[in-house]
């Protein structure tokens, strides 16, 4: 398995991985399955921000993806990022996703990021145990935040700090 940063030709298998987990699971609070174009815009965005896609590609088939981004848009948590990770049920329990997430939370150290937060529906208890173990902990519940599948959904927030550097300075 080879964990490298994300292309284009990679985007139709990372829109497969994204529109099943829309389709089948509550880990995207979105009934809406995305294309091709929306995919492309994204990775654009990620990529133009600074951002880090990664892929874990084996054979030439992509396992799963991970990503991070804005948390929030305000200038104040610039240095704070959400991430995601996606995989195909085949990829679950070998490793792909501890192989992405150590390689965001890597990435995420060497480019200056202090916070990484993971936003998690509350019965995944598999991704739950899974942050903890790469030692993000739990913040806190959000219930009833959103919906999906005719029923509301609790969001779990869990943190990892990456570094222990000092505040900015002021009007940085």
């Amino acid at each position: 398995m080879n964990i490298r940063p994300a292309t284009e030709s990679d985007l139709p298998q990372i829109l497969d991985i994204h529109n099943d987990a829309i389709r089948r699971l509550d880990a995207i609070w979105s009934e809406a399955e995305e294309t091709l174009a929306d995919r492309k815009a994204w990775l654009d965005d990620r990529n133009a921000n600074g951002f880090t896609v990664l892929v874990a590609e084996e054979d030439g088939r992509i396992l799963g993806h991970g990503s991070y981004g804005t948390y929030r848009s305000r200038s104040g948590y610039r240095k704070t990022v959400e991430h995601s990770i996606y995989l195909r049920d085949e990829a679950q329990g070998r490793g792909v996703g501890s192989a992405l997430m150590e390689a965001l939370i890597d990435d995420a150290k060497a480019k200056g990021f202090h916070l990484m937060v993971g936003v998690i529906d509350s019965k995944n208890e598999g991704s739950i145990r899974f942050h903890a173990r790469h030692g993000f902990e739990m913040l806190g519940v959000l219930p009833q935040s959103g919906f999906k599948h005719g029923r509301w959904l609790d969001q779990v927030n869990m943190y990892l700090i990456l570094n222990d550097d000092p505040a900015p300075p002021r009007g940085w």
